[in-house]
């Protein structure tokens, strides 16, 4: 029995998400459940900055024209997905994670940091020496849950569905539209990038499951452990 991915982040993320897991033989239930937006931002004098920390590919998508003035800087990413797209803005990178935005600021010897980031984010903790400037340049809005979907999650019976989260806020609107309409949260397990975003997801779902580590390649691995085994019982 093969049960289907719910992917619910929002794009360019959502099709790289559901192209992956396709090719993995996991059957796809396109949910985006967020749009992403550019934020207006007060950009810092780039002669005040030695490098930009940059914890979403989204940031370098929507920063927007004022990003051309931190050309030559070089970028401290949070994963490869997000280092990909800092190269193809023109940008060198030097660090590129692969636990977390913290992990690589811990990395970090030294220098004057510029975080560009989204609305919901994490508080870092720099080390000794180093100094970060947070700009938000772009948010996900949230978008009902369609229909169609909804009616999927309806049919399912129990724990025969696997729903992605990515972040807090996903895992938070989920359980609030869920709620909305009236949904059996017991049909649906969630696969959740890490233990806080499960957290936010709330109680009441057939079973939760957190990646052994939190990047996108643990999240379709476990995808397809999952989505390739019968529905349990229970929590992780």
């Amino acid at each position: 029995m093969t049960l289907p991915l719910l992917v619910l982040r929002p794009q360019p993320g959502h099709d790289a998400t559901a192209a992956a897991a396709r090719d993995l033989g996991i059957e796809v239930i396109s949910a985006p459940l967020f749009t992403i937006e550019p934020v207006a931002w007060d950009a810092p004098p780039p002669h005040s900055v030695d490098a930009l920390l940059i914890g979403s590919a989204n940031a370098i998508r929507h920063a927007g024209p004022a990003l051309a003035a931190y050309a030559g800087k070089p970028v401290h990413a949070v994963g490869e997905s997000t280092a990909q797209a800092a190269r193809a803005a023109g940008f060198a990178v030097t660090s590129v994670g692969t636990g977390g935005l913290q992990r690589v600021l811990e990395g970090i010897t030294g220098g004057r940091l510029l975080r560009l980031a989204g609305e919901e984010r994490l508080a870092l903790t720099p080390p000794s020496g180093v100094s970060v400037t947070d700009r938000v340049v772009y948010a996900a809005r949230p978008l009902p849950m369609r229909d169609e979907v909804a009616n999927i999650i309806r049919a399912q019976p129990p724990g025969s569905l696997v729903a992605a989260l990515h972040s807090a806020a996903a895992a938070s609107h989920l359980g609030r539209e869920m709620t909305r309409l009236d949904l059996p949260r017991g049909n649906v397990q969630l696969l959740a990038l890490g233990p806080r975003i499960a957290a936010a997801a709330g109680e009441g779902w057939a079973a939760i499951h957190t990646c052994p580590a939190p990047d996108e390649r643990s999240l379709l691995a476990l995808a397809a452990q999952l989505c390739h085994t019968p529905p349990p019982c229970g929590r992780d």
